[in-house]
């Protein structure tokens, strides 16, 4: 199929859960697309069975020179961008009494300074008519015990969303929000916390959902490929829970 065929698709933390998903997704419609993430190996490894034009571009997204190089490098080759996917994010827990400066500062970096800088530096690239994507989370709807800073990050996230599909309203760019809930994605197991705790998380996680189960990434790789195509041309500045109505109860 070629529902995105020739667009110009970026996507950051590319190299496992969503973000590989939509990558593999956005490359079976005919994308092209330039794929980021930290670690060159598992870059590799996770772009082994990618068919289609696509770039692997390594770099850390809290480090703005390495974003400003990821556009420029991109443009360099593609031309414009279609397609502006700001997908990497980290949640490591926290209790709201142990916060550090530091544990506040590692969370910001990458998931409200890095998608914001990085489309500072991505505007002028952008076609008209384009789509820029941001991977949120429901967890600034509800509240989740030892998730402050993770959740204040991604409430700012959605709040810089709204203004921003206001200012780009005139050169005709949609600017959407996935907010998934539980989904079945190795960041889970980069929290740093002991397997049982996560498993039991898990448990009360499906418990608390509707549809009783974690989502995967493809089915919000699916919503990603929606929004970022001409069938949601009169979708604009929304953020679309993808939770299985945990949001919703």
């Amino acid at each position: 199929m070629s529902t995105l065929k020739n667009k110009v698709a970026i996507i950051t933390g590319a190299n496992s859960g969503i973000g590989l998903a939509t990558a593999k997704l956005f490359l079976e419609q005919g994308a092209k697309v330039v794929v980021t993430g930290r670690r060159a190996d598992a870059l590799a490894e996770a772009t082994k069975e990618f068919t289609g034009e696509y770039t692997s571009f390594v770099g850390d997204v809290s480090n703005n020179e390495d974003n400003i190089r990821l556009i420029q490098e991109a443009t360099a080759k593609y031309g414009k961008i279609d397609i502006l996917f700001l997908n990497a994010g980290i949640a490591p827990p926290t209790p709201t009494a142990d916060i550090t400066a530091e544990h506040y500062q590692h969370i910001f970096d990458i998931n409200v300074k890095a998608p914001i800088l990085t489309v500072t530096e991505a505007l002028p690239h952008i076609n008209d008519g384009g789509t820029i994507l941001f991977t949120n989370s429901i967890v600034h709807q509800k509240g989740f015990d030892g998730l402050a800073i993770y959740s204040a990050s991604k409430g700012a996230l959605r709040a810089y969303a709204r203004v921003l599909t206001s200012e780009v309203k005139d050169r005709g760019i949609r600017v959407n929000s996935l907010a998934p809930g539980p989904i079945t994605t190795p960041i889970y197991s980069k929290m740093g916390l002991p397997e049982e705790v996560v498993e039991e998380m898990g448990k009360g996680f499906a418990t608390a959902n509707p549809l009783g189960r974690f989502g995967t990434p493809d089915e919000v790789a699916n919503a990603a490929l929606f929004l970022a195509s001409d069938k949601a041309s009169y979708i604009n500045g929304i953020e679309l829970e993808i939770d299985g109505g945990m949001s919703q109860i």
